[in-house]
């Protein structure tokens, strides 16, 4: 789950996180947590009756593209720190060609004697 860069907001989704924790099907038993505590699923889907606006939602909406945009700039300033930090302590590739020799280790070669 995330929360905004400064964690001042993990209260605020610990619900949201909580439900998509249980939600999901876990490895060891294949069933949903959800499901293994309350012996049903989640009803996950809703129908609306009229149409009409939820500014709640818009709002939400708009907060989590917010989030979105920031979390992919700090993604892309991560890869680059990296990026920068691997190229340093890279080498060209050593080329070969036919005919040189080269030494091997047999460590994780299986070969019958």
């Amino acid at each position: 789950m995330f929360i905004n860069y400064r964690q001042e907001q993990w209260s605020d989704w610990l619900a949201i996180a909580e439900f998509a924790y249980n939600n999901k099907v876990q490895t060891s038993t294949k069933v949903l947590l959800f499901k293994a505590n309350n012996e049903w699923d989640p009803y996950m889907e809703f129908k609306m009756r009229k149409k009409r606006k939820f500014k709640k939602i818009e709002e939400f909406v708009t907060r989590m593209k917010k989030v979105h945009e920031k979390t992919k700039a700090a993604l892309r300033k991560s890869q680059e720190e990296m990026k920068k930090y691997i190229d340093r302590k890279r080498n060209e590739p050593e080329e070969y060609k036919v005919g040189d020799w080269v030494l091997l280790s047999t460590k994780d070669l299986k070969y019958q004697m």
